[in-house]
């Protein structure tokens, strides 16, 4: 058992070394490339409001061979950073990035220790920038800190008191975040406020409509998405912003988001102003 473990260790080693060389042989042909995509995207207008379902960190160290599923998480952060450099020069004020969902919070005892403790560092990192120096970008994190341990709840709240007057992108976290739970989490704060009013309960049901909900939401006060991006290839949201993809368009790339390269991202936007939105019609 041990040698055949050790043969497909070797054999994903090989497989990441080799695609390794790929990218590089490649490399100049993608910095062209990129160049003439970035010019096509800003040649035209440009989503103001991006949303992110970063997928595909442990899948990535798997294929790279490497045997800690956090150095998928740790790359995968590193990538955030990459992202929103990219927003800044294409103008894109505001990214939303869905970085723990409230099922993560289900995995292994390691698994989840590792996933916060990078999760918290680089909240802590934030941090630290926007003390020493201008920010950035703004953060600003959405879902149910309750669930979450206090060394992360602390780190939350120091980034977003150290990036509140950046004049970056704002980059909105969704940590612990569950669509179910946000739009629970709507619907009883709408019966607070309306009981707190002194709305008679007979007459809560009539006053609960769309606009009532979305005062409640987490990010209230902010513009949807109008692009939502899923990387690693899966097909669906899982949840990720019910209430504000209603209008969105959606783009679903192949790459781990570790993997993901600002050709992706150029894409994504050219297909983005390509089409039509109809916003329902």
């Amino acid at each position: 058992m041990q040698a055949g473990a050790n043969r497909s260790r070797a054999s994903a080693l090989y497989r990441s070394v080799r695609h390794q060389f790929g990218l590089l042989a490649l490399a100049p042909v993608y910095r062209v490339y990129a160049h003439r995509l970035r010019d096509q995207v800003m040649s035209r207008p440009r989503p103001s409001h991006v949303a992110i379902i970063m997928d595909g960190n442990r899948r990535w160290a798997q294929r790279e061979g490497l045997a800690d599923p956090a150095a998928g998480h740790r790359r995968g952060a590193d990538k955030i950073l990459e992202v929103l450099a990219w927003c800044r020069v294409l103008g894109i004020g505001e990214v939303t990035l869905w970085a723990l969902s409230i099922e993560n919070m289900e995995r292994s005892p390691e698994e989840l220790a590792a996933l916060l403790d990078v999760v918290t560092e680089r909240l802590a990192g934030l941090a630290g920038r926007g003390r020493n120096r201008p920010a950035p970008m703004r953060v600003r994190v959405i879902g149910r800190r309750d669930a979450l341990p206090e060394r992360l709840r602390a780190a939350i709240e120091a980034a977003e008191a150290a990036t509140a007057t950046s004049q970056g992108p704002l980059a909105t976290f969704a940590v612990a975040y569950s669509g179910h739970d946000e739009l629970v989490d709507a619907c009883r704060e709408a019966v607070r406020d309306l009981v707190g009013q002194g709305v008679p309960a007979d007459e809560l049901p009539a006053r609960i409509d769309a606009e009532q909900l979305s005062r409640h939401l987490y990010t209230t006060g902010r513009p949807d998405p109008e692009l939502i991006i899923r990387t690693s290839g899966e097909v669906r949201l899982s949840g990720f912003l019910p209430w504000q993809s209603a209008h969105s368009e959606f783009y679903f790339c192949d790459a781990y988001w570790p993997a993901f390269r600002e050709i992706d991202f150029l894409r994504a936007l050219r297909t983005f102003q390509q089409r039509a939105r109809r916003y329902g019609r």
